[in-house]
Parts: structure tokens; sequence; C-alpha cells
């Protein structure tokens, strides 16, 4: 829990009540959530350019709204509501409670019409959370293109939690996939199917004269004004990370220059983790782990997240033999 924004020693375990449960909830014991750039954002405020005022209302103005923080969840259901029909006790999970949070807890309670959905078969509950974040917000703004195979997708942060999950999921659309991250990262987004690496610190991509049908900026450098010429025709620019100008300016760029421009993931969609854990099942997408922390290393995972350095996901387990829970 948090109940002040600060560095990460501002996190603290504790007990609190269980959260109660609605006729439409699903209550799931927590083995595995992560610590995502959001859980960073919320912490410590820290949002990019003109936000501060639409994440007060989100996260709050003076002290923290949400006290526990984690927006993915992968568990087992402890019990559920009276009109609860998809899922029943024992049933193995994975979950996004989005802004919502409450993840890092021993227990956490999801709507059943939430994203909420059975964990892949062949992932454990570590492996399994990783689908949740990236791949949920990956796969909402890559749904907002027609993808054909050949398409040409850079995916700029491509080593990060979305990063790692939009190369993936356009290679399997059939992609050509450009990943823009460091030199040392190179290795892990080629595994990953992508097809050529921009080492964003010996190269400007927008400098080379390429074009893509999609660009998806995972880190907020990218805005339309830098990257317009790098856009064919009818193409894409998907905003994962924008400053207030870049959301207001989305729906104006698209009209006036017939490229979708959006900073919108939209809702997110049990169904869309269905279609992760379908791939999953598949062998065509993989869990990305930099670093495992139990629940009493909290701290040093947010303060890991801090550094900016993270490659996929950050995990945090051992929550479910605890007695904190998500209020």
């Amino acid at each position: 829990m948090y109940r002040r924004f600060g560095a990460p020693q501002v996190v603290r375990v504790e007990e609190v009540p269980p959260p109660s449960l609605g006729r439409d909830d699903v209550l799931v014991r927590v083995h595995a959530s992560t610590v995502s750039a959001a859980d960073h954002r919320a912490r410590s405020r820290s949002v990019p350019r003109g936000l501060g005022l639409l994440a007060a209302a989100g996260i709050g103005a003076f002290r923290p709204r949400r006290r526990v923080l984690g927006m993915d969840v992968a568990g087992v259901v402890e019990a559920v509501g009276g009109d609860v029909t998809r899922f029943r006790p024992g049933d193995e999970v994975i979950a996004m409670l989005g802004g919502r949070f409450g993840g890092h807890a021993e227990l956490a309670r999801v709507p059943q019409d939430g994203a909420i959905t059975a964990k892949p078969r062949n992932m454990s509950f570590e492996e399994a959370v990783t689908l949740v974040f990236g791949g949920i917000t990956a796969r909402g703004f890559l749904n907002q293109v027609a993808l054909r195979p050949g398409a040409r997708v850079l995916v700029n942060g491509a080593s990060g939690a979305v990063g790692t999950a939009a190369v993936q999921l356009a290679k399997d659309a059939g992609a050509h996939v450009t990943a823009v991250s460091r030199a040392a990262n190179a290795a892990l987004v080629t595994s990953l199917g992508a097809d050529r690496v921009i080492d964003y610190t010996e190269r400007d991509f927008t400098a080379e004269g390429s074009r893509y049908d999609v660009v998806v900026d995972c880190v907020g450098n990218a805005p339309f004004e830098r990257v317009a010429a790098s856009l064919n025709p009818g193409g894409a620019l998907l905003l994962v990370v924008a400053d207030l100008r870049g959301v207001l300016l989305a729906p104006w760029r698209s009209r006036r220059s017939g490229t979708l421009v959006t900073a919108s993931v939209g809702r997110y969609r049990a169904e869309d983790l269905a279609h992760l854990v379908r791939l999953a099942e598949a062998g065509r997408f993989r869990a990305v782990i930099d670093r495992t922390f139990e629940l009493p290393e909290i701290v040093a995972a947010h303060g890991f997240v801090d550094t900016g350095r993270k490659r996929g996901n950050v995990v945090l387990t051992g929550l479910a033999g605890r007695r904190s829970h998500a209020g």
C-alpha cells in the first residue's frame, strides 16, 4: 500500500480487511502480478506533460485514491458472487484491473464482465501474468488498424512490457517489424520476431527516410510532428504514451492528414486476453520476464522499475500466502 506519492520507499506491506464481494464479482487469490510503468506513474505522480489534472482525477490530487497498486493479476478464483456464471472457485485465471488497481495483494476483486479469462494451461502464474498489462495494451492499440501480411510496423520502445508484446503481435499478424531499442536489447527483440533493430543511441529512425504503415510509440517521444514523414499514406500512429497536446490533437491530426492518430487504448476486454491466451498456448506468444521480486521486496521492485531499464515485465510473487488484501 501507499498513502502518499513519492519515491519507492512510500510503498509498504500492510494488513487491511478483505474486499467485499458483490453479486457480479469474482474474488481472485493472487499468485502473481507485475510492477508496471503505470504503477510507477501512479506512485510517483510522474505523468506526461499536461496530464497532471487528468491524473489527479484518476489517482488522486493530494493523496492516492487507490492505495493498493497493481493493474494485473494471475491467480485462482477464491469465491464468486451470486450472479456469476462464467467462473467458479478453483478456476485459474488472469485479469486486467486497469485504473482500479488492487493487484498487489492476496485477494483482488474483478467483475465477471471485466477483462478476466482462463490462464494459459502451459504457463505458470508468473509467466501468465506477463500477458496482461503489456499484452492487452498492445492488442488494444493494434486492434485499431488492419494489419495485413507484409505491413511495415515500427515499435518505438520495443523492449518494455507493451513493446515486447507489440513486436510479437505484429509479427504474428505477418508484419515486417522494426524495433527501436538499445543495442543491448537487440537479441531479445529479435528473438521475439523483430526483423530489424535500430539502436536509438546511434540512429534516429525518423531521419533514415524509411516509411512505415504503423508506428507504435511506447516511449512518448514520437509525436505526429516528428514521425509524419515516416508514415505511409493511410498509415497509423499509435501513441501508447502521449502528453496532453498529443492526446487532444490526435483526432484533429487524423482528420487533417488521413493518418490514424490515436492515444486511446479503448476498453480492456476479456476477448483480447483470451486471444493472447490462445497465442500463448499455441507457442506464438511468449512471456518476457526481466526480474521477479517477492512481496516483501516491493520497494526494491519499484526502485528497479524507476530506472526505466526493465526488459519486458517485472513480476511480483509471494502474495497468495499472505494476509494483505486489495480493499
